[in-house]
Formats: structure tokens, sequence, C-alpha cells
């Protein structure tokens, strides 16, 4: 069994991604993490030589992230930290940040480098409203909120959506051959992508939009309001 958790990583859900990972009380917490983000994480640290588009998008991060009152990843840490009190282990499971990165730039066209440059410096000084309002659209129907950037971003959406998604399928499966429980805290847009290539394993998924609106589940996944799992498999 696998538990996706699709988190963003600028909103307060800490205490709902610790309260699931209780309830699951997996063997292991997978985090949509490298190693060397996971440390710069834990210890509050800059990371280090990384491309200037990736500066830019931690900036973007922790600006949206003081507007809804939180830090950038703390349901991260929230999530290793419910790993440690449940006695699971924590497993890190993205690509390395820097080397997707300097791929995705050299992989670019000279107009996808302008719009995503132009894009990120715009995206300094969105407002709280402007990014619930794209959020609003992104639950309304992800997977084509997805396929859109794709049609502006193709390069973008190759690198950092669908190679990543590959790649951490990848270790999930491979983590499955010894656990038989596990909890994976991943960014709420990557969760139907791997969800697709996780075929033949039984899944249930927590949405962003779920743990955003504070719902709680008993200890055998059931909501006395709604029920948000997704369940995958024979």
């Amino acid at each position: 069994m696998i538990t996706l958790i699709g988190v963003g990583h600028v909103f307060a859900i800490s205490e709902n991604v610790r309260s699931v990972i209780h309830q699951r009380r997996p063997q292991v917490v997978c985090l949509e993490l490298d190693p060397a983000r996971y440390h710069a994480l834990v210890h509050k640290e800059r990371s280090g030589e990384v491309p200037i588009q990736y500066k830019l998008l931690a900036m973007f991060q922790e600006r949206l992230a003081g507007k809804f009152g939180t830090e950038v990843g703390g349901e991260m840490l929230a999530a290793a930290s419910a790993a440690q009190e449940v006695g699971a282990k924590v497993a890190l499971i993205d690509m390395d940040a820097a080397m997707v990165f300097a791929r995705l730039w050299k992989r670019m066209s000279m107009k996808e480098r302008v719009h995503l440059l132009g894009g990120a410096l715009v995206g300094l000084f969105l407002s709280k409203k402007t990014v619930e309002r794209e959020l609003d659209k992104y639950e309304n129907n992800a997977d084509a909120y997805i396929e859109s950037m794709g049609d502006g971003f193709p390069s973008i959406k190759e690198v950092l959506i669908d190679d990543r998604n590959g790649y951490m399928a990848d270790r999930l499966v491979s983590l499955t051959a010894e656990h038989a429980n596990i909890v994976a805290v991943v960014g709420d847009g990557h969760v139907p992508g791997i969800l697709q290539r996780l075929t033949g394993i039984e899944v249930e998924t927590v949405r962003l939009k779920d743990l955003r609106a504070g719902v709680q589940t008993t200890s055998d996944g059931a909501s006395a309001s709604t029920t948000f799992y997704y369940r995958q498999g024979p």
C-alpha cells in the first residue's frame, strides 16, 4: 500500500500532513526532496551553487509562503518529524535539483527562457488572491491545467514534471519490494503522473484541496463529510 499525499510547498498544511502519517503509521515516509535540499531545509540554509532560475523559484516560493503565514517546506519537515514519531524511515526520492535545472536550461528554447525568467520575476509580486484564483483553476481540472502549462513551456513540463514523476514512481516501486506500508509526500501536481506509473500497486491519495480544507480522516481512511481517497490496483 502506498499513500500519496499531495502538498503545496507554500501552504499551512503541516499539521494535517502529520495527522495522515500518524493515522497510516507507515514503515517509510518518502519526501519529494534530494539530499542537498533536505539538508538545506533542516538546517535552514540556502542551497549552494544552484542555477539562477532555481534561486528565483526559491524566492518566489518564500514570498508566497509569507503571504499564507507559513515557511517553504514546512510540510516536508512535519512529515520527517512524524516519521520519526511513528518509527518510520525517511526516504528522499526526488532527483538532484541542481542537475535537473542545469538539464532544463540546456533543453529550453530562448523563448521559454525569456518567459520563465520574466514569469518568475512577475511572480514575486503576485497577490494572495491571484494565487488562490490560480489554485482554484488547478483544482477544478488538474490534468488540463498541467497540460496547458506544457503548451507554453514544453521543456519545463517534460523536465520538471514528467521526468521527475517517472523517477519518483520508480523509487516508490523499488521500495514496495521491502515495505508494505509507504507514505509519499509530493507536490500535488506530481500525483496524477506518479499514479499512472504505479500500475498494479494499491494506492490511496490525499490531495492538497482536502489538506487545506482540514478534512480529517478516521483510522480506516474514511471521513464523515467526504471520501477523498483514490484506490488503484486489484
